[in-house]
């Protein structure tokens, strides 16, 4: 009898074992992994100009590196060349900040295509910011704060709006003023109802301000695509996200709310949004 209990004993203490052994390899795959999930986004609201528009999005790198100075990122952004990067935010992390890296990054992707930045909370709560913005925009890059302009491809426009994170006027946001100062600043920026507008934003959990000021297409950061995450399965835990908005982006008339994933700690590292026209 004490035989058959030893041996279940260790039958389960080996079951565990291969189990945390495989979430190990699991986690530390997906921290070091790149891949690119491809989105296309149709509506007839996209002027025809912009068809097969391409946007490279990359966020929450958080001072990671993929390849000596990112090689390994920006071949793979290279190669799918993109006609717009974004970063959506933490491009820096405030805990142990090297804007060395970067800046070598940026310095690159600018290389493939125009780049334009938001900011995160790292870069709210760093006490350089100022210095690490200048850096950004001497090495060719367009930060947006609470800015809205437009771009030109053959003739026709498109409004890129960015949002500068909300942790630089609302610390932790304790009393959730942070939806009536979003919508205010959107109202102000949003001025021509007729163009196609995209925003970016670090913050995924204020999508319903998003929408309800008519934004059509939202590419955000932040929740680095569920941050608690197990394989096929994703659980994010800020507010206002849910389950189904997961997979990958979620459709409504004329809203298009697309969560960007983390290039630091989930499956997949960077997404590539075609906006085509729908005739």
């Amino acid at each position: 009898m004490k035989k058959i209990l030893s041996t279940r004993v260790l039958v389960k203490i080996c079951v565990l074992t291969t189990i945390l052994l495989v979430l190990i390899i699991y986690t530390i795959w997906g921290n070091s992994a790149l891949m690119v999930s491809m989105v296309n986004i149709s509506s007839d609201r996209i002027a025809s100009a912009f068809s097969n528009f391409r946007i490279a999005q990359v966020s929450d790198l958080h001072n990671a590196e993929f390849g000596e100075s990112n090689t390994e990122l920006i071949e793979l952004l290279s190669e799918h060349e993109p006609d717009i990067i974004v970063i959506t935010g933490d491009l820096i992390d405030a805990g142990h900040t090297d804007i060395e890296i970067a800046f070598d990054f940026v310095k690159q992707a600018v290389q493939i295509a125009p780049v334009y930045f938001v900011t995160g909370n790292h870069e709210a709560n760093f006490s350089h910011y100022d210095q690490f913005k200048t850096g950004l925009e001497a090495s060719g890059v367009t930060v947006l704060e609470d800015e809205a302009i437009q771009l030109v491809h053959n003739n026709e426009m498109i409004t890129l709006i960015g949002l500068s994170d909300s942790d630089f006027t609302i610390k932790g946001d304790m009393f959730n003023e942070a939806p009536a100062m979003v919508n205010t600043k959107l109202n102000s920026l949003i001025d021509d109802e007729n163009s196609y507008t995209i925003l970016l934003s670090h913050r995924p959990e204020l999508f319903e301000t998003y929408v309800c000021c008519g934004v059509d297409l939202v590419l955000c950061g932040h929740a680095h695509g569920g941050q608690f995450r197990l394989p096929f399965i994703s659980l994010p835990p800020i507010k206002g996200c849910f389950l189904n908005m997961i997979p990958a982006f979620i459709q409504t008339e004329r809203q298009i709310w697309l969560l960007a994933v983390a290039l630091e700690i989930v499956l997949f590292h960077s997404d590539l949004i075609i906006v085509q026209r729908s005739y």
